[in-house]
């Protein structure tokens, strides 16, 4: 079980923005201003029973339970790996290509409009489904990222999208990406900064009985993801960190809201201290490897 109190994160938040602060990112105003701001949040009647137990939800039935409303939802991660991946995918030759993870076959019907042959892998048959109808030329197969049902070495391009936070560890995987690849092919990854995990950016479920959980995720820094290609001849060709636009901080929120906006309607209690602790602070990590060598 995870304890979400929504007076944690609210003064983890304004804590990251002191210690910004303390490093001479903001004056003694802005300090004075968090300072005060957090007392006022100790003495908040609507955060004092406001926690959530959540539970710990495997991807496999998580993502079974979100595929139902998958493409109906607004998700920003989609407009920020898009068109980075899409730029990496034009410098590519066209030919086979594996969408691992694929889950609805968001990317899957990108690698088919360039012309490549598609095999899309996911765990969640639901997910499948969804994807079979939105590219029925491509061929879609259940299996795990770790056991990939695919032959060695039938693959020109691995493509692994908001997948591999919901992995404990990276080497088996990318070991799984090398298996498959022919020598000189490539792999593309994109997911969540593992900033953002930190500070909250992971999937909510509820289950059928209308309980919250969140699908388990994993904070791999971008050291992880070197550390766990190299050995297996993957040379990284690219990484992008991109910082989402800067906008206008919204109204400030009366209070901490539905579990299911949480951690977004939390930040919004305490706009510029949020503003302040997410500053420039990454959204996504965006990879491409070339596999150089056979093992």
């Amino acid at each position: 079980m995870i304890y979400e109190h929504p007076l944690a994160y609210l003064l983890g938040l304004e804590g990251v923005a002191l210690l910004r602060a303390f490093a001479g990112e903001h004056d003694r105003e802005f300090v004075d201003a968090r300072i005060a701001e957090v007392r006022a949040l100790l003495d908040d009647p609507s955060l004092a029973a406001a926690a959530v137990h959540t539970e710990r939800v495997d991807p496999v039935p998580g993502y079974r339970a979100w595929a139902r409303t998958y493409d109906d939802e607004p998700n920003g991660a989609f407009a920020i790996d898009e068109p980075i991946v899409a730029e990496i995918l034009d410098t590519l030759p066209t030919g086979d290509a594996l969408d691992a993870a694929c889950g609805t076959g968001r990317f899957s019907a990108v690698l088919a409009e360039r012309g490549h042959r598609v095999v899309g892998v996911d765990g969640s048959p639901d997910m499948i489904d969804r994807a079979r109808s939105r590219v029925p030329d491509a061929e879609f197969r259940t299996g795990d990222l770790s056991r990939l049902p695919v032959a060695d070495g039938s693959m020109d391009l691995v493509l692994c999208a908001l997948a591999l936070t919901h992995v404990p560890a990276l080497g088996p995987v990318l070991a799984e990406f090398a298996r498959v690849l022919r020598p000189g092919g490539h792999l593309v990854i994109s997911d969540v900064h593992p900033e953002r995990v930190l500070r909250g950016s992971v999937p909510s479920v509820r289950d059928a009985a209308g309980r919250p959980g969140r699908i388990v995720s994993h904070r791999h820094s971008v050291g992880d993801y070197l550390r766990a290609a190299l050995p297996h001849g993957f040379l990284p060709r690219r990484c992008e960190e991109p910082v989402p636009p800067a906008q206008d901080a919204p109204p400030k929120a009366t209070g901490p809201g539905p579990w299911d906006t949480w951690p977004w309607s939390l930040a919004a209690m305490i706009p510029e201290a949020a503003a302040a602790a997410n500053a420039a602070v990454p959204t996504m990590l965006i990879w491409h490897f070339q596999r150089c060598y056979e093992k």
